[in-house]
């Protein structure tokens, strides 16, 4: 009788052991989903899009700086090019906020470039007195953009954009003024810190957009 008892205990342990599989794959399936709603294709290729558009702005920027006060024959196609980045980064708000909103970003996005350019111009004649007339325009331009930004959505905050804009137009005046003194571990230096910076930016950016349209994602 005892030796029925304990096998009864050995085949039950076992059963309990065989089963201890499944229930793990249960839940490891579970934890895909989860993740796979955390990370939707569409928020993956919003967050693609985004930083790469960013990215762009900083590299084509520095390229910009470069060939102008390097004096490049590109100089001309190179701002044309950082134009068009403008453009493409109001795109990606269209389908989110409508083709006015992502044409008036993508607008205020090229005042801000185009102020960088006469900015660049002045500093490289030496002009202090038209560089410094024309950072408040930047600062300015900087807050537009901050404001426009933060009224079509509650997830961006005004002061965290402003923050994020007017540390970008630092780091473009420290690239200016290493390329202008030929320092270019400097210029290196500062090229890097702006472009981390700008994937910060695009990330909040897409975080937001994610957020107030969920059923987009």
């Amino acid at each position: 009788m005892k030796n029925k008892w304990i096998l009864s205990l050995l085949l039950a342990i076992a059963l309990v052991f065989s089963m201890l599989p499944a229930v793990g794959s249960v839940q490891a399936k579970e934890g895909a989903q989860k993740d796979s709603a955390c990370l939707s294709p569409k928020m993956v290729q919003l967050q693609g899009d985004m930083r790469k558009a960013w990215i762009d702005h900083t590299i084509w920027t520095r390229s910009y700086i470069v060939s102008a006060i390097s004096n490049l024959p590109d100089q001309k196609d190179v701002l044309n090019r950082l134009l068009q980045n403008q453009q493409e980064i109001g795109n990606l708000i269209k389908p989110y906020y409508g083709e006015e909103a992502g044409n008036k970003l993508a607008d205020l996005l090229r005042e801000h470039i185009l102020i960088a350019v006469k900015i660049v111009a002045a500093a490289k004649a030496g002009n202090q007195a038209d560089v410094k007339k024309l950072e408040e325009e930047w600062h300015r331009n900087a807050d537009d953009i901050a404001k426009f930004l933060s009224a079509a959505n509650p997830n961006w905050s005004f002061k965290t954009l402003q923050d994020m804009l007017y540390t970008h137009l630092q780091y473009i005046t420290e690239i200016v003024l290493a390329c202008l003194k030929g320092d270019w571990k400097a210029d290196i230096a500062a090229t890097d810190k702006n472009e981390i910076h700008m994937i910060h930016l695009a990330d909040i950016l897409t975080e937001g957009i994610v957020k107030q349209f969920p059923q987009k994602f």
